[in-house]
């Protein structure tokens, strides 16, 4: 929908008419059909859930990881982990998200308030390890 309104932004006062494109999204009025409606609809969707996983990602970072036949899997946080900047590396925890089968692993804060809460005086100080959606990873030091 952006892209479209960017294009009447710009061609809406440069563009001279000269027919109409019946089809699937306009009518021969050159009004919107439902299909463009539906489509729309559907672009604007992509980009909140685009927006919400791009939230997601800030606060919980996707960890560094190797495997070997020798050793296995390892995970480790450093402060870039899944292309993710910040000030913070995080320790490794699962993430299981409802409606998700399995968990992957996400590095997570381990001081100050909880995401989302930034002025709160009411927390532990302990970042985001008690949301419900985390685990330990079995073996692994909690820090």
């Amino acid at each position: 929908m952006l892209a479209i309104r960017s294009w009447l932004s710009f061609y809406g006062d440069n563009y001279d008419p000269v027919g109409k494109l019946v089809g699937r999204f306009y009518d021969e009025n050159g009004a919107p059909t439902e299909a463009l409606k539906q489509a729309e609809a559907a672009i604007e969707e992509a980009v909140k859930f685009q927006a919400e996983n791009e939230q997601r990602k800030q606060q919980f970072p996707p960890c560094n990881s190797e495997w070997s036949s020798a050793k296995g899997s390892r995970f480790w946080c450093s402060r870039q982990s899944g292309g993710v900047n910040r000030d913070w590396a995080g320790v490794p925890r699962k993430l299981y998200r409802p409606g998700s089968r399995g968990s992957h692993c996400v590095c997570v804060r381990t001081t100050g308030p909880p995401w989302g809460e930034p002025d709160s005086t009411e927390h532990s100080g302990r970042g985001d390890l008690d949301n419900p959606q985390l685990e330990e990873y079995d073996g692994c030091h909690p820090l």
